[in-house]
């Protein structure tokens, strides 16, 4: 329970990152619908991946050897803390 409480407040979100930076996700703020979208992506909560851009347009990240694109409204519901 603390750690999870520890997370949350010590995490920012997805889109706030910058290009090459590594983070770990904390949080999915979003309904069932997104989880199970970002999970079937492969990620989800505790995962692990480097921010390629996200400057403009979609969010795009590596996860796991491959590129995931993810809409803006869609990382802006997940929260990660920098590793």
């Amino acid at each position: 329970m603390f750690l999870k409480i520890y997370y949350i407040f010590n995490s920012m979100i997805l889109t706030r990152l910058k290009t090459n930076e590594r983070a770990r996700v904390t949080a999915i703020e979003g309904g069932e619908q997104v989880k199970q979208t970002l999970y079937l992506r492969g990620l989800s909560e505790g995962g692990v991946f480097r921010m390629i851009s996200g400057e403009r347009g979609p969010v795009l990240i590596e996860i796991k050897g491959s590129i995931l694109a993810i809409g803006r409204g869609m990382a802006e519901k997940i929260r990660v803390t920098k590793v």
